[in-house]
């Protein structure tokens, strides 16, 4: 599973928005579609967004 669909996951399991998302994290992005790479440290942005540490979202095998 991708970062971004990890993300993704975390995200709706938390019942977050896009918004919510971009707002708790100050980053703004695709990155969920696969449309764009991310930088790491927008990574570490994205996955403290949804309360997570960003080995979680790296390397789980499964959804959130």
């Amino acid at each position: 599973m991708t970062f971004g669909k990890k993300l993704r996951a975390a995200r709706r399991a938390r019942d977050m928005t896009l918004e919510d998302l971009a707002e708790a994290s100050g980053v703004i992005s695709q990155v969920e579609s696969g449309r764009r790479n991310i930088a790491v440290d927008n990574m570490w942005r994205l996955a403290q967004g949804v309360g997570l540490e960003l080995e979680e979202l790296l390397w789980r095998q499964q959804a959130l």
